[in-house]
């Protein structure tokens, strides 16, 4: 594909996103997008949302309304926007089918420029660990959508697991660390060192994103700009950490000590078999254990860092992990955790 510059568009062209669609803006990772794209004053925002949705939609968001079951809603409330973010629920297949091709289709169709596919968590760039994890093919098929349309393209946010959610709640179906409980499964020692980012750091990411130029100016203008990534990840993280590394958090923030733990170690390929072995028997706890150890695997594919990180160029902050251990507790007392799968 030839190089785009903003030099060579026609008249009237604006080199910036101006105006923003969101699919769940108001669930887990929806919410935050939109309170940090509201943040910078920069954008419209429009919630696409099902008849009957109970979501809360902040205000200075537009609420439209749409029906996967009827395109021509979802063109019309996609008319005119430059940018589309998918976040969907797993329930999300009930409206008609595939909800997510649904989008796609009708962005095209709309003359979307940019889609944001539902992936959020490990490398959607290694189709080889997404397809033994099964999380993953629902990402391929979506970029290929994209790609095949000949449209929009597509930029995949490459956060990792999110700390919170994976840390808190059914933690030991996932990062290994179950905080009620007092114990903590180490994967083989436990020192695979790996990438992962909080809810605020991904709205903060989106944000910084949306916030860059649309095209570069012209050949010589190397700052980054929104379309450096188009057909590609934009890799961010939090915390390059490994389980050893939140174990630590995890004690700080509570207070206690090796001693008021049960820990154990286990070989990371023998849990994946036997959580995939799990999964096949009905157990859908042992999709997140197969998923989780997965990342986990001496191999360095959970560590995002070498391929370059973009929050320099996103202007993300540093984090304290114990800030937000205390956070994903807080979240989890208050309920927000709940639902999580």
């Amino acid at each position: 594909m030839p190089a785009k510059f903003a030099k060579d568009q026609p008249a009237g062209f604006v080199n910036r996103i101006e105006k923003v669609a969101i699919v769940g803006a108001g669930g887990s990772i929806g919410s935050y997008f939109t309170k940090h794209l509201l943040a910078t004053g920069k954008h419209q925002i429009t919630a696409l949302a099902r008849a009957g949705s109970t979501a809360r939609i902040p205000d200075g968001v537009r609420r439209v309304v749409i029906d996967y079951n009827n395109e021509s809603t979802l063109v019309e409330a996609l008319k005119g926007q430059d940018f589309l973010v998918i976040t969907l629920g797993v329930t999300a297949g009930r409206d008609g089918g595939n909800a997510e091709a649904k989008l796609i289709t009708a962005a095209a169709n709309a003359g979307v420029p940019y889609v944001m596919p539902n992936a959020y968590g490990p490398d959607p760039l290694n189709e080889k660990m997404l397809t033994q994890v099964l999380v993953g093919l629902p990402f391929i098929a979506a970029k290929g959508l994209v790609e095949k349309l000949g449209v929009s393209s597509w930029i995949a946010l490459a956060c990792g697991f999110w700390y919170e959610w994976s840390l808190v709640g059914m933690g030991q179906h996932r990062f290994g660390i179950d905080l009620a409980e007092r114990t903590v499964t180490f994967f083989d020692d436990g020192a695979e060192k790996i990438t992962t980012s909080t809810w605020e750091q991904c709205g903060r990411a989106l944000a910084g994103l949306l916030s860059l130029k649309r095209l570069p100016d012209d050949e010589n203008d190397k700052s980054p700009s929104v379309d450096n990534w188009a057909n590609n990840a934009v890799y961010i993280s939090s915390f390059r950490v490994n389980q050893k590394d939140m174990f630590e958090s995890a004690k700080r923030v509570t207070g206690t000590a090796d001693a008021d733990w049960k820990i154990e170690y286990v070989n990371s390929g023998k849990r994946f078999e036997d959580s995939v072995e799990a999964m096949k028997k009905g157990d859908m706890l042992g999709f997140s254990r197969q998923m989780y150890t997965r990342i986990f695997f001496p191999t360095g594919e959970g560590d995002h860092t070498k391929h370059g990180l973009a929050n320099e160029a996103l202007g993300l902050p540093e984090e304290d992990i114990d800030e937000s251990t205390e956070e994903g507790l807080r979240l989890e007392k208050t309920g927000v955790l709940v639902y999580a799968m």
